[in-house]
């Protein structure tokens, strides 16, 4: 089946939402400060999708069905000698895996990032996810051997650690 790629716009708001549910669901990591909260989630992506300036989300279709979706923001790099992009959240429904489609959102997202002037992508992944990152690796992307580190600074971080069972009161 032949793989396209729409470009998201508000029209497509609540799939957008519903394949960040998924990847939540599916995604035991997604624990902690980086819960699913859907009210929070659709405010960023309504963001994110009315400002072209911070990213791009697109759908992934196989033929006329909706695959999965990739999102990628933008940013700026000393290091990257200009502008550069994250991949943000990609994730594809279970039926639509290891079938070569993953290669090939990594493809378009990369041509596109040329396009768009970009100097580098990042993308994170789970320490525990070595078929993801057996891909990327493979596709060229490099472990820098580095932490990514995070602050949540929209006083989330104590909600969440509560919600686990990990307040710091005593």
């Amino acid at each position: 089946m032949d793989i396209s790629f729409q470009l998201a716009t508000l029209a497509e708001l609540d799939e957008i939402v519903s394949f960040s549910r998924r990847l939540n669901e599916d995604d035991p990591s997604f624990t902690g400060d980086f819960h699913f909260d859907e009210m929070a989630v659709r405010a960023a992506a309504a963001h994110l999708l009315s400002d072209p300036g911070l990213g791009r989300v697109w759908i992934v279709r196989r033929g006329d069905i909706p695959a999965g979706y990739i999102v990628v923001t933008f940013g700026f790099s000393l290091e990257s000698h200009g502008r550069d992009a994250l991949v943000d959240e990609v994730y594809l429904l279970p039926e639509h895996r290891a079938h070569g489609v993953g290669r090939q959102v990594m493809a378009f997202v990369e041509a596109e990032m040329r396009r768009l002037g970009m100097k580098s992508i990042y993308l994170e992944v789970e320490r525990t996810n070595s078929r993801a990152q057996q891909l990327y690796r493979d596709l060229g992307y490099e472990d820098h051997e580095r932490y990514l580190m995070s602050k949540r600074l929209d006083g989330q971080i104590g909600a969440s650690k509560e919600r686990f069972g990990e307040s710091g009161s005593s």
